[in-house]
């Protein structure tokens, strides 16, 4: 009996001297993988999470989205955003990605990297087709944001952007909150101030598969509808033109619900300069968030996004690079037109662009610009 005794509490011991297991996201991540330095700055993953059980989780290294999950028609958990399932992966020495990511000074691209405010010219760098995109190569997405407030509802990131970073004029300080709210929405707030004259455009490169299966089920069957009744097109450079085109009658029509996959592939001129859907969307909304401005629906799971915003434009683009080169999440290779970037903004080249609103800056004033994302079932 003793003996028995004796046995039992070893063992019960070593039970308790055990590592204990790591407990995981509801998205299969541990956070464990997201505690490291960049730049000898902390970065970690940021957990949020409501009542009915939605997830959304955030690292502040790019004020990246890492997960969002969402219920689907069955009730089975679904992550509906594309990325890794550690840090390292995202740091640009392993992975040249936006996925999830801030995007600033300037989100999409500016012509050939210049921009002239007051009079005086200012040369940015050209890394797309002898464009700027996404604030250069060494744009936002790749910094760490301090972490100025947390908790389970929401967090607040903060950075700070130099006189002269990437040629941009003025120090800018800037300022991403991400809230979960009670009904299922992601509400983005971004806000920045300057003291120079300067340009911004700040938006998030989510890349959405709300089948939560980018292995098996690409875009092309979910049914997008854009309330737009204008695009900017692009030349081969997917630069714009300065035109706005109606889309009645051409495949960029979304205003009633329609499969992504049904005109992609049309002979149409502006297909082939984006190489699919790589455009801006000029809404009708008219800048009222209380307004939807897109709505991206997945027959497979029920899920549908619904896309609110303050923002003139959408720039809508469905993975059409995207090759099987980068292993994501689960070590899937993200194939082509495995995801769908639905990113808020003003206009693409707007600092050329004078008969398109404004995106300058200037010292006294405040940027601000609001998205909401929200997920339900249909």
């Amino acid at each position: 009996m003793k003996k028995t005794v004796l046995v039992a509490l070893a063992t019960l011991l070593l039970i308790s001297c055990a590592p204990k297991k790591e407990a995981l996201t509801v998205s299969g991540l541990a956070p464990s993988h997201f505690k490291d330095t960049c730049g000898g700055l902390p970065v970690a993953l940021y957990v949020l999470k409501n009542a009915s059980g939605m997830e959304v989780c955030v690292t502040n290294f790019g004020g990246r989205i890492v997960s969002i999950a969402v219920p689907d028609r069955t009730g089975a958990m679904r992550d509906v955003v594309l990325g890794f399932d550690n840090i390292r992966d995202y740091f640009p020495e392993n992975n040249d990605s936006n996925f999830g990511a801030v995007i600033g000074r300037y989100g999409n691209r500016i012509n050939q990297g210049r921009i002239t405010i007051d009079g005086e010219t200012y040369q940015l760098p050209q890394n797309n087709y002898g464009h700027c995109l996404h604030g250069g190569p060494d744009g936002w997405h790749y910094r760490v944001f301090e972490v100025l407030e947390a908790d389970k509802n929401h967090v607040k990131l903060a950075l700070e952007s130099p006189d002269g970073d990437a040629g941009f004029p003025g120090t800018v300080k800037a300022t991403v909150t991400y809230t979960l709210t009670a009904d299922n929405a992601l509400d983005i707030a971004y806000e920045a101030t300057t003291d120079a004259p300067t340009v911004i455009n700040m938006t998030n490169h989510s890349y959405f598969n709300l089948s939560g299966d980018p292995d098996n089920h690409t875009i092309l069957d979910d049914e997008l509808t854009i309330y737009a009744s204008g695009y900017t097109p692009v030349d081969d450079t997917f630069m714009t033109t300065g035109e706005i085109a109606p889309v009645e009658g051409t495949p960029f029509d979304f205003r009633q619900p329609k499969l992504i996959g049904d005109d992609i592939e049309a002979d149409d001129q502006q297909l082939r300069n984006g190489h699919g859907y790589d455009h801006n969307w000029v809404l009708d909304t008219g800048g009222d968030i209380t307004k939807v401005a897109a709505e991206l629906y997945c027959p497979a799971t029920g899920i549908d996004m619904k896309v609110y915003t303050v923002e003139p434009g959408l720039q809508v683009y469905v993975g059409n690079f995207l090759n099987g080169s980068v292993r994501g999440k689960k070590g899937v290779a993200y194939q082509i037109r495995t995801a769908i970037c639905m990113e808020t903004q003003h206009y693409p080249d707007s600092p050329n662009k004078p008969q398109w609103p404004s995106v300058v800056l200037r010292p006294g004033d405040t940027y601000r610009s609001h998205t909401i994302y929200t997920f339900g079932l249909k």
